[in-house]
């Protein structure tokens, strides 16, 4: 190490490339390599960063490689792909051979970039024949094929995002100014051509995911594309982008609305805040332009007002809460505050105006407002059962001001919704629930998402669902939670989940008997931050779509908070339960 000589500036860049990373390159086939060798270069071809696998198709005939779409699809293993090569023989074995891909599959991603959790044997056939003496293969495998590793070094998960479809929003909670997170998979790409800018861009164009489709919209007009190869942030980390004639045919309000969707996707993206989306027709007149002050009217319910304020329950079952910066809880105003009745659970309202608490039977549910002098009134529901795991789970609000709650009565368990938080309750259908039991739910805030807690046999899991309005009359159409896929799929014991962003929840759960606290994303696949610290035996656990508030949870140790910079966990009150911030 150097110990002398003078000092000399060294320039930093203020806007570090957030995906930068060492490039990987694939080698192409040497002569005369035998097949086996050929299916392994073809396979570590496909892990490189060139966006048009142009070192892998060198592996294939020339009709394969016009035919192979890498695009079509992905399948994610455990492991990688293990080629054993089948034995042939005679004339045959000079001119032909097979190799069989072999693995733990868990996950594909399909064409629209969708991620999506699938746990089963993988098994495909990889054909080769001789081209002017040269080992090379005629039919590879559909699509690619990666192990896990591989798969979270080149994609990264990015959300677009979708309007809500306006509905009626005593049923469903949803309006037409309400944006969706709809994450999808996209290459960390190196090459130059299409950044991860461009190829968020182009994924939202494309519109939702086939999941999330039968509850949102996108602005943009079918056939919308971009007008330049490439996109970029400028100087003052804003962005401009040509549409072609078909996406420059809108109205002010649409083209406001459009420049929204973009401005929360590639916010996501970028090292800092974006400060302008403008959007320019083909020629580049200016059509609209959106900075954060008019994006924020579209964000995510759960961003436009996140509470500084966090809610648990007391010893005796009274609703407190930490103030903004507090250390010191103070009972809430109202009767859930004052002691005239006891609580198991409470959820508050997004307005926080009024909650919602069940009695610690399980047996009652009441709604009462947030201020001095409130009465508390008749409860709004009772359940015929009581007792652990029966009776009412705790409820929760979307960003409408409807009530969600689980009745866990054993003999007519139902899923209920009040709209208003106090109209009459109405019964929400979960046709792919089967002989499964919901033991809770969280409601994302934009109304359309909901994650349930869901016990079937001896697992229980957390599974996220769509809610639909299925009915067709004016009055009352009844709801239904659809397309119920799994998020833990690792875990055999879920415990406790909340929404901690617009696409990832955190969750308390066990594998192997090991409690762990970790981040879900919404469709099943990873999170690339890092878990949180654990704490003594968590049994539930709060967060805010928000990820800028601290998490907060119940374990041994009494309540415990979280800074979102990170650190360990900090006790809040040995004395208390039921930790939750609006919703």
């Amino acid at each position: 190490m150097p110990d002398g000589g003078g000092v000399r500036r060294v320039d930093v860049s203020q806007r570090a490339d957030a995906d930068a990373q060492v490039r990987v390159f694939g080698l192409p086939p040497r002569k005369g390599e035998q097949p086996a060798d050929i299916v392994r270069g073809f396979l570590e071809a496909t892990t490189s960063d060139e966006a048009d696998f142009r070192t892998a198709r060198l592996y294939l005939t020339e009709e394969a490689s016009r035919s192979w779409r890498p695009a079509s699809g992905t399948t994610v293993l455990a492991d990688g792909p293990v080629p054993q090569m089948e034995p042939q023989s005679g004339e045959r074995r000079a001119n032909s051979a097979t190799a069989v891909l072999r693995g733990d599959k868990i996950a594909a991603v399909d064409q629209g970039q969708a991620y999506r959790p699938e746990e089963a044997d993988y098994q495909a056939r990889v054909r080769l024949t001789r081209v002017d003496g040269e080992w090379r293969i005629d039919r590879p495998p559909e699509g690619l094929v990666l192990g896990r590793s591989d798969f979270e070094r080149i994609y990264r998960s990015v959300n677009t995002y979708y309007y809500a479809v306006p509905g009626s929003r005593e049923d469903s909670g949803t309006g037409g100014d309400v944006l969706v997170a709809d994450p999808v998979h996209l290459r960390k790409r190196v090459d130059k051509r299409e950044d991860l800018v461009t190829s968020t861009v182009k994924a939202l164009l494309k519109g939702p995911s086939d999941w999330l489709d039968p509850v949102v919209e996108s602005k943009f007009p079918e056939g919308t594309e971009l007008v330049d190869e490439t996109l970029s942030m400028d100087d003052s980390n804003g962005l401009r982008v040509r549409l072609n004639q078909r996406g420059s045919r809108v109205t002010p309000e649409q083209c406001t609305q459009m420049a929204a969707q973009l401005y929360f996707a590639v916010q996501d993206l970028a090292s800092a805040q974006v400060s302008q989306v403008d959007l320019a027709d083909p020629g580049g007149a200016q059509l609209c332009v959106v900075n954060r002050g008019q994006a924020d009217a579209y964000a995510p319910p759960g961003l436009r007002e996140p509470s500084e304020r966090q809610y648990f329950l007391d010893d005796q079952g009274r609703m407190v809460s930490l103030p903004p910066g507090g250390e010191t809880p103070t009972r809430a105003p109202g009767p859930f505050g004052d002691g005239s009745i006891a609580l198991g659970t409470v959820a508050v309202s997004r307005t926080e105006r009024s909650a919602a608490g069940v009695t610690r039977d399980g047996r009652s549910l009441y709604v009462a407002q947030i201020e001095a002098g409130a009465e508390l009134g008749p409860p709004r529901l009772r359940s015929a059962s009581a007792g652990p795991g029966g009776g009412f789970s705790r409820p929760g609000w979307d960003a409408r001001g409807n009530l969600w709650v689980v009745d866990r009565d054993p003999e007519q368990p139902r899923l209920l919704v009040l709209p208003r938080g106090t109209d009459e309750p109405r019964e929400v259908v979960v046709p792919a629930l089967g002989d499964g039991r919901i033991e809770s739910i969280r409601v994302a805030s934009d109304g359309v998402r909901i994650a349930l807690v869901v016990k079937r046999g001896d697992r229980t899991s957390l599974e996220l669902g769509r809610i639909e309005r299925t009915g067709d009359g004016p009055d009352k159409p009844p709801l239904s939670v659809n397309g119920l896929r799994s998020m833990t799929p690792e875990l055999e014991q879920v415990e406790s989940a909340s929404w901690a962003g617009v696409s990832r929840l955190v969750v308390v759960g066990r594998a192997s008997g090991v409690q762990q606290l970790r981040y879900v994303q919404t469709d099943g696949s990873s999170v690339n931050s890092p878990p949180p610290p654990g704490a003594n035996g968590v049994t539930t656990v709060a967060a805010s779509e928000d990820e800028n508030k601290p998490l907060l949870a119940h374990s041994e140790d009494g309540i415990v908070r979280l800074p979102p910079s990170g650190g360990n966990w900090q006790l809040v009150t040995k004395k208390g339960s039921e930790p939750a911030y609006p919703g």
